[in-house]
């Protein structure tokens, strides 16, 4: 069985929050939006359809776990749920909450400006808030 390895770009521009049953939940290391992209663990992946059908249920499942404590923990206005893969190939999912206030609405967060990283301790407290809140204990 071969192991898992996350795109080298997607390990770089994200942090790990937590495993899920398919997905791996990781926060975009960026601080002009809340962002989490749910990548699944499995090999070879570009498209949806090239999941399973087990798999396409579970990260249906998945999504909606995460959009709404996502939606609740960020106040969001509107959520935007994408599939894009142009610059990674590697099958991944983003849920991007975004605010009429926000530096580009209601244009897309794709291409916009350059990423803000967030300071550590801002980035530790959003992935342990973000983790809680996906999977209370």
């Amino acid at each position: 069985m071969r192991t898992f390895r996350l795109d080298p770009r997607l390990a770089r521009d994200t942090l790990g929050v937590a495993r899920l049953g398919l997905c791996e939940l990781r926060l975009m290391n960026d601080s002009r939006w809340p962002w989490v992209v749910l990548v699944p663990q499995r090999e070879a992946i570009t498209e949806f359809y090239e999941l399973s059908p087990l798999d396409q249920t579970m990260l249906t499942f998945e999504t909606d776990l995460v959009a709404r404590a996502f939606k609740a923990l960020t106040g969001a206005d509107k959520l935007n749920i994408a599939t894009i893969g142009n610059v990674v190939s590697m099958f991944h999912l983003h849920i991007v909450a975004r605010f009429a206030s926000d530096a580009n609405w209601p244009g897309p967060v794709w291409g916009f400006g350059m990423a803000e990283p967030y300071e550590a301790a801002r980035a530790q407290a959003l992935v342990s808030d973000i983790a809680r809140a996906v999977l209370p204990a």
